[in-house]
């Protein structure tokens, strides 16, 4: 070996180097092990194998998300708007602002396992670039006690508005029950405000009107290469007109299920098609038995503050469909 490496006198001077050789040495120990499969362990090392003591084990396991003794992870539903020119911003650019925002607002946030664990952040309808919103939701997991968790809850608001961009503002935060649904599954219609544009008031409600007594709303959309045609009327509810000074406002209420019926594709189902210049979505509903209730009502899962006692549950308890992780 100390010859191949050049260390003997007057013999191979220009061997490989120790550092090389050592490495080709490695490899030719895990040639067995290669070929006849992982049944006997290797000498040395392996790529995987953890360093440090079992103590920074810990620490590294901590803050992947285990919660510390006393502690659970809880969800928290916020709820913010995105105006002004943050709306060019798209749905990903906001992911990873909210990332940064709660690393920055100092919030016990629980994170995700793995190699590259991410804040567990869970995100509700996107919100398409260009469209403002006055009702956005997005649910939070912390690592907190029920002690602790109402304290967090009520100064999350001004924490995270301190650290958002000019345009995205917090306005509430409530913790969740465990087990509450999450926003993908929960919500079920979203109400929409048009600042029509290049139209006036009668040839809108002229428009409305046509769309009320409209027995189908045949709507032709285009998916990898294939065009299909679905009657999305049930999925149009309530519209009406508000007469404004300068122009005409729209307000319409759309479904969400099965299928979600977009802004753009609703003012294009009755010819000739109407134009906006600002959308702004201004609630959005959940409907359970008749009823609907926005996302932080008692019946969408929220604990006011004194009422209910919270369940020391990990989010372990939660169903699958809720354990959604912004990537």
């Amino acid at each position: 070996m100390a010859g191949l490496a050049g260390r003997t006198g007057g013999v191979r001077p220009g061997g490989l180097p120790l550092d090389a050789l050592l490495r080709l040495r490695g490899v030719h120990r895990l040639r067995h092990r290669a070929r006849r499969g992982l049944g006997d362990a290797s000498c040395g090392r392996e790529p995987g194998h953890r360093s440090g003591s079992a103590a920074a084990g810990a620490r590294a396991r901590a803050a992947a998300g285990d919660p510390p003794a006393g502690r659970c992870v809880v969800r928290v539903r916020l709820r913010w708007s995105k105006q002004g020119k943050i709306r060019f911003c798209g749905h990903r650019d906001a992911a990873r602002i909210w990332e940064r925002a709660v690393r920055r607002a100092g919030l016990p946030v629980a994170y995700s396992q793995g190699f590259s664990p991410r804040p567990r952040i869970s995100f509700g309808l996107a919100l398409a670039t260009g469209q403002e919103s006055v009702a956005e939701y997005l649910d939070v997991d912390l690592r907190a006690s029920g002690e602790e968790l109402y304290d967090w809850a009520a100064g999350m608001p001004e924490r995270l508005s301190a650290v958002l961009p000019d345009g995205m503002t917090v306005h509430d935060a409530c913790p969740l029950r465990p087990g509450a649904v999450s926003l993908q599954e929960a919500v079920t219609s979203c109400t929409w405000e048009f600042a029509l544009t290049k139209t006036d008031t009668a040839l809108a409600a002229a428009w409305v009107e046509q769309v009320r007594s409209a027995d189908s709303l045949p709507l032709q959309r285009e998916r990898k290469g294939r065009t299909t045609t679905s009657d999305v009327r049930s999925a149009v509810g309530d519209l009406h007109i508000l007469d404004a000074s300068d122009r005409s406002v729209l307000v319409a209420e759309l479904g969400t299920k099965p299928r979600a019926v977009r802004p753009a594709e609703f003012l294009h189902l009755i010819a000739p098609p109407l134009a906006a210049g600002c959308v702004r979505r201004l609630h959005q509903w959940i409907t359970r038995d008749g009823e609907r209730y926005e996302p932080l009502a008692p019946e969408a899962g929220a604990l006011a503050p004194g009422g209910d006692v919270l369940a020391a549950a990990s989010i372990d308890a939660v169903p699958a469909a809720q354990q959604e992780v912004c990537a």
